[in-house]
């Protein structure tokens, strides 16, 4: 299995090289490189061929290691399961909330203190508000999960 990781390290490696390569090279010295796209086409190929490799190599190993920690698990019961689901939902649904209201209300904060730059304090408190909707979706599923 050791095996697997490391050439999947390689091929990581290798394409964060080359993405590196193409941010600080110029797109025309991309283009004059007769070896370039066959090098990147082999490490792409390299990387899917690893990750194959893991599906197909690695289930064997993975299963055998869940299957000796399956024996020592405690079993949850389908009530506490759907009690810990229950426990993130107001987390997800008032981040999903914040996300929608911090869009508008920073668009139009920012536009705002570019044109009159003394409302940037009222601005910042109107952003902290709309955040304030995750924490308190944090903190009812901290509560809840006080109780479970």
């Amino acid at each position: 299995m050791y095996w697997l990781v490391v050439l999947m390290s390689l091929a990581i490696f290798s394409l964060v090289a080359s993405g590196l390569y193409l941010e600080f090279r110029p797109a025309q010295a991309v283009r004059t490189r007769a070896w370039f796209k066959p090098v990147l086409s082999t490490q792409l190929l390299g990387f899917f061929g690893a990750l194959i490799g893991i599906l197909v190599l690695g289930v064997g190993d993975v299963m055998a290691e869940a299957g000796e920690a399956a024996t020592q698990a405690v079993e949850i019961s389908t009530g506490m399961g759907l009690a810990i689901l229950g426990v993130g939902i107001p987390t997800g649904l008032s981040t999903i909330g914040a996300g929608i209201a911090v869009g508008p209300i920073g668009a139009a904060s920012l536009a705002a203190v570019m044109e009159r730059p003394e409302a940037l304090g009222r601005s910042l408190i109107f952003l902290g508000l709309a955040e304030g909707i995750a924490i308190y979706g944090l903190v009812m599923s901290i509560l809840l999960l006080n109780r479970i």
